[in-house]
């Protein structure tokens, strides 16, 4: 059965049109109480910064209320904490509700299993198939209980430090953290700090709208000219709900998530720790296919979205994974992707090296790319076009061995993302033109 509503990464919309309403998000949750705890339990719940936050809280807290399963509420926490925290409170599921690196107008929900991993495809269908039905009341004496938990956060970052190898601190280094005015404006300068790094906070100041606003890992000019500006070694930016993370060297170039995945990998490598393959996507760099194949560690393509990263890494017994966008699994030290984790790791890394982020990632050359994202007025697969298919075959052609085209429809919004990568940049520009141009085309016919 098709998902409905459910996308690569949980529900997600505009607030107020459906289905992000308070109506919608009370079945939500009657739905998912049937599902993941039909006898009753505790769900955890947290939320980003969103001033829309307080409302879908309130709408999930009375649907799971009344469908007779206990709520515990730690307010803003991003959304590995609260994986890490339903696992660690043996909670039947958590949920998260946030949009990510969208701006404040949008919200979503997503939801955890008991062991801190993301739902299947098949339990989100059977939440769906709830999803018409009136939400359930149970009676007085059925009902659940609701209590606020404010020392999770302290916990989730103790968690975070040991992540470090024992004895490495971050002693010595000037971090520049940029938080997005999101979920993480607590828990990420804290933590460095609390293991002995100098901080220049930034982002780190929500108001409820300024979320992902002209900061975070989807706009890190601010950081880029930060970090050489304050005389820092190391940048690091997370997105809203603090499960992404890029970071910036010392001369405030950008360092991807291909390029932090490269690095990791690397140093698990020659520490003999690494298991299985690294897990990509179609969106990885070319680069870091080839960096990782000359050290002689393997790499594996799945569809975009981490889900598939960790199916994947769990199907192979791999430990490693994620995406440009810089969504890393270390499946070696937590259970989904974390910013703040992942940075540790690299940090930690230079730390013990004693090299710098830009000599660590010297040895992966990353191919030119460019993405361009098609609006449309409504999602569809672009290679069931025709026209779009014979543009795309006769432009792969054209690049070879030399690139790479990758065509795809967005998870999450009305989007068909076309990437391109070729050796040298211009190439890639205009066959991404020239390929976007193709997709606009279809789409309004």
């Amino acid at each position: 059965m098709a998902r409905r509503f459910f996308g690569t990464d949980g529900i997600r919309g505009r607030v107020g049109e459906h289905p992000m309403t308070v109506d919608f998000a009370l079945r939500l949750a009657s739905a998912a109480a049937q599902v993941l705890a039909p006898r009753g339990g505790t769900v955890l719940i947290g939320k980003d910064t969103r001033l829309s936050g307080y409302l879908f809280e309130s709408a999930l807290e009375a649907g799971f209320v009344a469908s007779g399963v206990n709520v515990l509420l730690t307010g803003p926490l991003p959304t590995p904490g609260i994986a890490y925290m339903t696992r660690r409170c043996q909670c039947e599921f958590g949920v998260v509700i946030s949009a990510s690196h969208n701006l404040y107008e949008d919200n979503g929900i997503k939801f955890f299993d008991a062991s801190g991993g993301k739902l299947s495809d098949e339990l989100e269908e059977q939440i769906e198939a709830h999803l018409d039905a009136v939400p359930i009341t149970r009676s007085s004496e059925q009902l659940g209980k609701a209590q606020r938990v404010d020392f999770m956060r302290s916990q989730y970052q103790d968690f975070c430090r040991t992540t470090l190898p024992p004895g490495v601190t971050l002693a010595g280094l000037k971090i520049v953290v940029d938080c997005a005015n999101g979920a993480g404006y607590k828990v990420a300068p804290r933590t460095l700090a609390d293991l002995g790094a100098d901080i220049v906070p930034i982002g780190c100041s929500p108001n409820g709208r300024n979320i992902n606003d002209g900061c975070g890992s989807t706009a890190p000019e601010l950081l880029q000219l930060t970090v050489p500006g304050v005389h820092a070694q190391v940048g690091l930016t997370l997105d809203g709900d603090g499960d992404r993370v890029l970071m910036v060297d010392h001369l405030g170039r950008i360092v991807d998530g291909d390029q932090l995945l490269y690095v990791i990998a690397a140093d698990r490598h020659a520490r003999g720790e690494l298991r299985g393959a690294v897990i990509g996507t179609q969106m990885s760099n070319l680069g870091l296919e080839l960096a990782l194949g000359q050290l002689g560690i393997g790499f594996e393509r799945v569809a975009v979205g981490d889900r598939y990263v960790l199916s994947r890494l769990k199907e192979t017994g791999g430990v490693l994974g994620g995406e440009t966008s810089g969504h890393i699994l270390c499946l070696d030290r937590t259970t989904t992707g974390d910013g703040l984790v992942s940075a540790l790791q690299v940090l930690g890394i230079m730390q013990q090296s004693g090299r710098s982020l830009a000599e660590l990632t010297a040895a992966m050359e990353r191919y030119p790319q460019v993405l361009i994202n098609v609006r449309v007025a409504q999602r569809f697969d672009p290679m069931a076009r025709e026209s779009v298919r014979g543009c795309y075959e006769r432009l792969k052609a054209r690049l070879g061995s030399g690139g790479r085209v990758v065509l795809r429809a967005s998870g999450t919004e009305p989007l068909i993302r076309v990437m391109v990568e070729a050796r040298r940049q211009g190439e890639a520009q205009q066959i991404a033109e020239e390929l976007a141009a193709s997709v606009q085309a279809a789409g309004q016919a």
